[in-house]
């Protein structure tokens, strides 16, 4: 009724009983997983997926001033005076920011005082902001601390940037000139 196929018998187990490849790796080579072994299949170099990268920490023993910027995550235990943009933010119990926040994942278990702006934005119980939020998706929970508003945007990460469109228009208006005297003939310039 069933056919017995190969998923289920075991496969070679010592290094003498496996099949030889070639040593694709040493020339910097790599395969993806799946890829048959026919010749031409899977020569061209593919990059292996990058592996979970862990945050930046700022210990709680450190003060920074200055704007904070990268693509990774960061952890804050400290003290930040500036901005700080990343992909996954989270401000510690003990920290304290003062400065604009954007992330796409903003988590905020302490203080921070300033703009909070994110796709995901969480207020933990212990958090305390003083400022406006700009976001995607908010979850404020129980006995957090708040002062401010919020507001929902489809794209909150781009709703700072001021563009030369984007920016205020003024009417150019002509400065007043006040009236010369009217040069009568006669006098000497």
């Amino acid at each position: 009724m069933f056919s017995k196929s190969r998923i289920n018998e075991p496969g070679p187990k010592t290094a003498s009983e496996q099949p030889e490849r070639p040593k694709l790796a040493e020339k910097g080579i790599t395969r993806p997983a799946g890829a048959g072994s026919s010749p031409g299949a899977g020569d061209s170099p593919v990059v292996a997926p990058r592996a979970k990268v862990s945050p930046s920490i700022i210990s709680a023993d450190l003060t920074i001033s200055g704007n904070l910027r990268t693509t990774g995550d960061i952890q804050v235990e400290g003290q930040v005076e500036g901005d700080i943009r990343a992909h996954l933010l989270t401000v510690g119990e003990s920290a304290t920011i003062r400065g604009e926040v954007l992330g796409d994942d903003v988590i905020v278990h302490g203080r921070v005082v300033g703009k909070v702006r994110g796709l995901k934005v969480r207020l933990t119980s212990t958090a305390q902001v003083e400022g406006d939020i700009i976001h995607k998706t908010i979850a404020i929970e129980s006995g957090a601390h708040f002062e401010g508003s919020v507001q929902r945007q489809d794209d909150p990460l781009g709703a700072g940037v001021k563009t030369a469109a984007a920016a205020p228009r003024t009417a150019h208006r002509p400065t007043p000139k006040t009236a010369a005297p009217a040069k009568v003939a006669g006098d000497k310039a």
